[in-house]
């Protein structure tokens, strides 16, 4: 089925991102790959994007880049409104598609939705972020959107909401560098912060006398936790941190590391360092929080446990035995962008079709959930 389908990516990094920016990856595969198979499709995005569909954009730059923090008062008021200014040029051409994938349902600022609750073609919503009791209240309101969520844990403080169906991320890992043979350090890449848990990273480094890389950026919301928490052990030997490092320099990182630590002290509702790492053939190590049970095969492709001795403990006897011929073929097949993109053809034409559900300006119903394959 040939369908005109507009992509509405966060406007505050470019898709793809240049560096740090999980949603940004999901949205630029997912748009590949459904230009790749002969639909018609625009993107909403910075002008710096990189993508084969139509580009539209409102600003030459993403909002972080073409307005920098400064911390004035009128520093959020000035990103909100460039984040209206974007939706809004979006929205304005909604006769022109079949359906409006919306991906700025973001942690506390809803906007996709506020704007979809007044589309009259259908609008479906990926929750890339976690629920919360902040939000939650504006997901029951705003529900004319049907919602897609990335995994069965995020829906969890809020099952009754709009949801249309589960689907797990993906990304195009083909290209990823794998190493036969595990390394000698631990990783962590992403972002210096508690929630991530870089504290307990350490400690596990440290109780097995392993060096530990930390490739990660650091806000400055996060210098108390990292003044407190992680620089008092670097030491530029074992335990070392170099900073934010392109998604290439990361992936050779992850390809000869001997395991990618997840040490998160949040309920992630995904992950795709994970399924990334496994791309390269290295094991993940993590808490059980969130969706860690959905992405990772105990013993097969990581480990999943509740403290610091424990997961210590899985990585010592197991790292150097994992079949990272497995982890890699597990990756590449179960968290693929082509996967991913044949799941949300499935949604884009049940809701077009009007055969299951009834069309997003009909008074507000509680969708029946499409059931994709038989692991979402």
């Amino acid at each position: 089925m040939f369908m005109k389908i507009a992509q509405i990516a966060p406007p505050y990094e470019s898709v793809p991102p240049k560096k740090y920016g999980g949603t940004e990856r999901v949205v630029y595969a997912l748009t590949e790959e459904l230009v790749h198979r002969g639909h018609d499709v625009t993107l909403f995005a910075s002008g710096d994007s990189k993508t084969s569909a139509r580009l539209i954009s409102t600003f030459p730059k993403g909002i972080r880049e073409q307005f920098p923090r400064d911390m004035s008062p009128f520093d959020d008021a000035q990103r909100t409104m460039a984040f209206v200014q974007h939706l809004v040029k979006a929205y304005k051409m909604a006769a022109e598609f079949d359906i409006i994938h919306d991906h700025t349902t973001l942690r506390s600022l809803p906007l996709g939705l506020t704007f979809g609750q007044y589309s009259k073609v259908p609008v479906i919503s990926t929750l890339h972020s976690v629920l919360t009791e902040h939000n939650i209240q504006n997901y029951e309101k705003l529900n004319r959107a049907y919602l897609v969520a990335i995994s069965e844990a995020q829906k969890k403080p809020a099952p009754n909401l709009n949801y249309i169906a589960t689907v797990h991320n993906g990304l195009e890992m083909h290209e990823y560098p794998f190493a036969a043979r595990p390394g000698s350090y631990l990783l962590h890449v992403g972002r210096i912060a508690s929630i991530k848990g870089v504290h307990h990273a350490i400690a596990i480094a440290k109780k097995l006398n392993l060096p530990l890389i930390i490739a990660a950026k650091l806000d400055e919301v996060d210098k108390p936790y990292y003044e407190e928490k992680v620089k008092p052990f670097i030491d530029g030997e074992q335990i070392c941190w170099i900073g934010e490092v392109t998604q290439e320099e990361r992936n050779d990182l992850m390809a000869n590391a001997l395991c990618f630590m997840h040490t998160l002290d949040w309920e992630e509702p995904f992950g795709l360092t994970l399924i990334e790492s496994m791309a390269c053939g290295t094991p993940v190590a993590a808490f059980n929080r969130g969706s860690m049970p959905e992405i990772i095969q105990q013993g097969k492709t990581g480990w999943i446990a509740d403290t610091v001795d424990e997961l210590a403990q899985l990585i010592k006897d197991n790292a150097k035995e994992v079949n990272r011929h497995y982890c890699r073929s597990y990756a590449l097949n179960r968290f693929s962008a082509k996967r991913m993109t044949s799941e949300y053809e499935m949604i884009y034409e049940s809701i077009i079709s009007a055969e299951q559900f009834p069309a997003l300006w009909y008074p507000r119903h509680q969708a029946k959930q499409l059931n994709l394959n038989d692991d979402n």
